[in-house]
């Protein structure tokens, strides 16, 4: 039988943490979820820069801030963190430790931080705590990382990765720390062949090998466009991220975050997994 180090690695988008109708946290997601996640487990969360806008607007009388894209989501981000930890922080249940781990994309692309990340989240593991990793939006600016991620390919170094979307950080962390499942949690049940027809829902992709189930996953790929948000690669980017780790067996899990993580895992619930027979 396959030996995995890590039972679990998860993942939630920033829309799925938020209540669109009172324009603010979700209070219940974070409850429900975070009474769910345990040691083995690590928790990928979006958020912090939609929770610092939100936070930001109501002590400024709803305005918004202006300048510079990059600026500005450093900024709301920073604004963000504090809070997204502090939620988290209320609701996991007392007896765990919580720790932050704010991740670059340097740090997957650097052999020996890649190793030093993959041992403080095993640790963690060992010692009662559940990691929540988080991109460190506020000290990382596109052009920088552009042309780090540029040097880094002429250099040779093989494949890098970007991470500035959590479905990637949460698929690299996945295969670093070799989990059993990989769950990515939405705003939506999973993966449609067509998105405006909620019945084309892909309940099971599959393959006998890599090889046959990352041809299913290209044709899947093919039915995938549009995206949740501004900056989110959607359907099709989140395909593209999950195959290396489905590849080395790892079963992917994407589904709605208003289930519970016991719902999708045990398949009580529509949702899309993804995994070799």
């Amino acid at each position: 039988m396959e030996k995995f180090e890590v039972d679990l690695v998860g993942k939630i988008g920033s829309m799925a943490l938020i209540c669109k109708q009172d324009n603010d946290i979700d209070y219940n997601i974070f409850r429900r979820l975070s009474l769910q996640l345990r040691p083995g487990m690590i928790w990928v969360s979006s958020g912090a820069t939609e929770i610092g806008r939100l936070d930001y607007m109501k002590r400024n009388g709803g305005a918004e801030l202006a300048g510079d894209i990059e600026e500005v989501k450093a900024d709301y981000s920073a604004q963000g963190q504090s809070i997204l930890m502090e939620t988290y922080r209320r609701f996991i249940p007392h007896e765990y430790s919580v720790r932050q781990v704010l991740v670059e994309h340097q740090h997957f692309n650097s052999p020996e931080k890649r190793e030093h990340i993959r041992s403080m989240l095993l640790r963690a593991t060992r010692q009662n705590a559940i990691p929540i990793v988080n991109y460190n939006d506020p000290v990382s600016s596109e052009e920088n990382r552009k042309l780090e991620l540029n040097i880094l390919r002429n250099n040779g170094n093989g494949e890098v990765v970007e991470c500035i979307d959590n479905d990637e950080t949460a698929a690299v962390i996945a295969e670093l720390v070799h989990a059993r499942l990989l769950i990515i949690m939405t705003s939506v049940d999973g993966i449609y062949e067509d998105p405006c027809d909620p019945k084309t829902l892909a309940r099971e992709v599959t393959g006998s090998d890599p090889d046959e189930l990352e041809s299913e996953i290209r044709k899947l790929q093919a039915c995938c466009n549009g995206a949740s948000r501004r900056g989110s690669g959607g359907a099709r980017a989140k395909l593209e991220y999950i195959i290396p780790v489905v590849r080395k067996g790892t079963t992917v899990i994407i589904g709605n975050a208003h289930y519970t993580l016991d719902d999708l895992v045990n398949s009580r619930v529509p949702h899309t997994r993804i995994g070799i027979r």
